[in-house]
């Protein structure tokens, strides 16, 4: 007989998101139980690292200081014959501000979900929903070899891109590959760069993505590529492109690497709705990753202290079906939809766009100040020094 267990709100997945959600759920009176499937928080990294610090205030967070590798002033973006743009942090995005050490940026997460009261339970993972009457309500689980029930009134999935629990409520349809970045990285050391900056570079050295930079101390550096999966035929990996393009610059062959991590993200659109009866998803579980650059660290953030306390509201009004959760929709869509879709269409038109009209897009805004980032901003930089370019983003316009 299984060991059974009760509680109110259900966490399946200890990352940011799930903490997060996690820790504003127990802070607003909801008895909740966080359940992670490896035996350590925040292991293995597979991650660029690169957060910005726009949201510390929102989440409450004093000190961010136990988790930053580095903090950088801004970011430079490279196009394939070396014109530079260099954007401020304040003007770069969520993935520009520190770079963190992701183990250690977890950990603390997850640190201010039990302080708030939740329970953590590691090396459990979940086996099946366990659904009555069209309603969710908890899971069967496995932890140390053994079966455990845990019931709960409302499940919480922040389980990943891959979402497990998303595809058991039907939630999910396959991604296609030109929705999927399949990328590598390398911890280097021993590199030569501008340390007070990350570094973008654009173009056919990273197919329909990126190769970033991120400082992570004194000549060290995640450096790392993302490649749309639709863009790679089989003739090399992500690997391949990143080992050549280290190869082929001095600053960084000098160097040796000291880990490598390897993974995929999904760069898609929302998804039309994130919740079921007495379940609901959060952070890249629920597609919020943003689809231009990747990261979803902060995005999920945003969205797991939503998700958090609403669920508390939930409990306190006995309420878990789905017409309640729209209201969860309603916030979370109100805070992050506009600019996901936003993004997605900029990521659709960056993939269709050769070396030659990078070079002339960072040329174009290379030597004017912006005083934002936006596509507005861009079209507008972009007429002045080569206004045939215009009728490349008439779609955006």
């Amino acid at each position: 007989m299984s060991e059974s267990l009760e509680y109110d709100v259900l966490v399946i997945g200890g990352g940011p998101a799930g903490s997060t959600a996690a820790r504003y759920a127990a802070k607003n009176g909801a008895k909740t139980l966080v359940i992670e499937k490896r035996q350590e928080i925040g292991s293995p990294v597979r991650c660029g690292e690169g957060v910005s610090l726009s949201w510390l205030e929102e989440l409450e967070i004093e000190d961010y200081n136990r988790w930053t590798a580095a903090r950088v002033k801004g970011a430079r973006i490279y196009s394939p014959s070396g014109h530079m743009l260099q954007i401020t942090e304040k003007m770069a995005g969520d993935e520009v501000g520190v770079v963190c050490e992701r183990d250690l940026f977890d950990k603390d997460m997850a640190r201010l979900a039990v302080e708030a009261g939740a329970d953590f339970m590691m090396k459990t993972y979940a086996v099946s929903l366990i659904e009555e009457d069209g309603k969710f309500k908890g899971v069967m689980a496995r932890r140390m070899g053994k079966e455990l029930e845990i019931r709960a009134e409302l499940v919480i999935g922040a389980d990943g891109w891959e979402s497990q629990v998303g595809r058991w409520a039907g939630l999910y349809e396959a991604i296609p590959p030109k929705d999927i970045m399949t990328c590598f990285q390398y911890r280097m050391t021993g590199i030569e760069f501008d340390e007070d900056y990350t570094h973008f570079y654009l173009g056919s050295e990273a197919p329909g993505g990126y190769v970033w930079v991120f400082p992570k101390g004194p000549r060290t550096a995640n450096v790392g590529l993302g490649i749309h999966m639709s863009s790679l035929d089989g003739s090399k990996t992500p690997k391949d492109y990143l080992d050549e393009l280290i190869a082929s610059r001095e600053e960084f062959s000098k160097g040796e690497p000291v880990d490598m991590v390897a993974g995929a993200v999904a760069v898609t659109h929302p998804p039309e709705t994130v919740t079921v009866d007495g379940l609901m998803l959060v952070g890249d579980a629920s597609r919020v990753v943003d689809p231009m650059t990747g990261g979803g660290i902060v995005n999920g953030l945003k969205q797991g202290k939503i998700a958090g306390e609403f669920a508390a509201q939930c409990v306190k009004e006995g309420r878990f079906d789905k017409e309640y959760l729209q209201e969860y929709e309603k916030r979370w869509r109100d805070r992050l939809e506009n600019r996901l879709w936003r993004n997605y269409m900029a990521k659709e038109k960056a993939t269709t766009l050769d070396d030659g009209t990078f070079d002339k897009l960072i040329d174009s805004l290379s030597d004017i100040e912006l005083d934002r980032v936006s596509i507005m901003a861009i079209l507008e930089g972009v007429q002045k020094k080569y206004p045939e370019l215009i009728k490349e983003f008439e779609d955006m316009l």
